[in-house]
């Protein structure tokens, strides 16, 4: 036979394990995740991590081209997140990736293809820290622009620009 002892302390062990099933189970599920607040917008932006590989991978494209380029990384906002100057590259091509990377992550495209539109709007160059010059990718999360890399200092835009997409591949690696 069982003790009148051990029957209270089987039935205490028993209620003290439902009671702990019971508030993990409601704990767990009592508070749901905060909903975003109406009128608020949320972005998605590439970690310094992130940005630094793929501008340390556009200047290595440019470095082993023989090229003296700058290069700069933009957030969505066009703020600069880096820059990096390459060895001799010259004074302008530092501001000039900064413009170039701006300019593409504004409008989503690749500087190369924005100058096409300059022919149907040429007051698109009249906007503060734009540059229209072919050598800018932007980077994106599906579809949205999150940044943009801009290059300059190679002698063509073309060259800046697949310097520029070097970038953008590496981030995605």
């Amino acid at each position: 036979m069982i003790s009148t002892r051990t029957r209270i302390a089987a039935a205490v062990a028993g209620l003290a394990a439902v009671g702990a099933t019971t508030v993990g189970a409601v704990s767990a599920t009592a508070a749901p995740a905060p909903a975003t607040p109406k009128g608020v917008i949320q972005t998605s932006h590439l970690s310094i991590a992130a940005a630094t590989k793929g501008a340390q991978a556009a200047l290595d494209a440019a470095t082993k081209a023989g090229q003296r380029v700058s290069v700069a990384v933009v957030d969505r906002d066009g703020t600069t997140v880096l820059t990096l100057r390459g060895d001799g590259a010259g004074p302008q091509s530092y501001s000039s990736a900064q413009q170039k990377a701006f300019t593409a992550v504004s409008w989503n495209a690749k500087t190369s293809e924005l100058v096409g539109r300059l022919q149907q709007a040429p007051t698109l160059k009249d906007i503060d820290g734009t540059l229209f010059l072919a050598g800018a990718v932007p980077v994106t999360a599906g579809s949205t622009p999150i940044a943009a890399i801009g290059v300059a200092g190679a002698p063509s835009g073309a060259q800046d620009e697949s310097f520029a997409q070097a970038g953008v591949d590496a981030i995605g690696k």
